[in-house]
């Protein structure tokens, strides 16, 4: 892809998790949690992080594996419905150019004793300066974390 190319992608994770639908939603809304399972997961450090998690909310955060390139993620929350959903847009930036614009549902639903989480992204990726592939592969380390948050290992759906 080349300067002022959009390439758009869209893919979607299952996962099923023994924890009920409540425990899966306190661990996106709950700041603390939030905070071990989807900022510290990677060990990256956290220049700066923000998480107002309410529907017009806005979740910011800068991170930096190297202390040159620095990651920014500016998110407002669209939708939530507790226990439910929750559907969100945001941007990456690489330095100060904008890499990607994104919409992302975490559809949350009950199966049997536990939930599936069916997370969808779609996506903008812009100038070629990043792709589906490393947004989903970064996502399934997110999830991962996540099953780790909730004190299990996730299964495939």
């Amino acid at each position: 892809m080349s300067a002022n190319s959009v390439e758009h992608a869209s893919f979607t994770i299952e996962r099923v998790f023994k924890a009920t639908p409540e425990q899966v939603f306190r661990a996106f809304a709950d700041p603390a949690a939030h905070d071990r399972w989807f900022v510290k997961a990677d060990g990256w450090p956290v220049a700066e992080y923000s998480h107002d998690f309410r529907v017009g909310g806005r979740e910011s955060g800068r991170f930096s594996k190297d202390g040159k390139t620095f990651y920014h993620n500016d998110t407002v929350y669209l939708d939530i419905v507790e226990n439910r959903r929750i559907i969100s847009a945001y941007t990456m930036a690489e330095n100060e150019r904008r890499i990607s614009a994104s919409v992302a549902t975490v559809d949350i639903q009950p199966h049997g004793a536990g939930t599936r989480i069916v997370f969808t992204e779609q996506a903008a990726f812009l100038d070629g300066l990043d792709q589906v592939a490393y947004r989903r592969e970064g996502w399934e380390e997110l999830i991962a974390a996540l099953g780790t948050e909730l004190g299990e290992t996730a299964e495939a759906a």
